[in-house]
């Protein structure tokens, strides 16, 4: 694949980024290096490679799913500005 100037242009232009008409050459050199470098690894042979999301292989760190109260409604209903029969009270925005 080829990025061509009107191509930079574009990109420059979704991105929101300023670009001189001076440098659309420069980038559009870099763009296709980049894209060269990202069809190499297609070519890369990752047949029977699990998957992984660290190089180090490890668990992450799980609590079981339960669902509580917190276990201090009190506490935390003491930094509401209003509360009543153990829930917050919110004024009113629709008569």
């Amino acid at each position: 694949m080829s990025v061509d100037a009107a191509t930079v242009r574009r990109i420059a232009h979704l991105a929101r980024i300023a670009v001189a008409e001076d440098e659309v050459e420069h980038l559009r050199g870099e763009l296709n290096a980049i894209l060269a470098f990202v069809e190499q690894l297609s070519e890369v042979d990752v047949e029977g490679v699990e998957p992984m999301t660290s190089v180090i292989p490890m668990a992450m760190k799980k609590r079981p799913d339960e669902v509580t109260d917190g276990g201090i409604p009190d506490d935390i209903l003491k930094n509401a500005p209003a509360a009543q029969d153990g829930f917050f009270v919110v004024p009113k925005v629709v008569e």
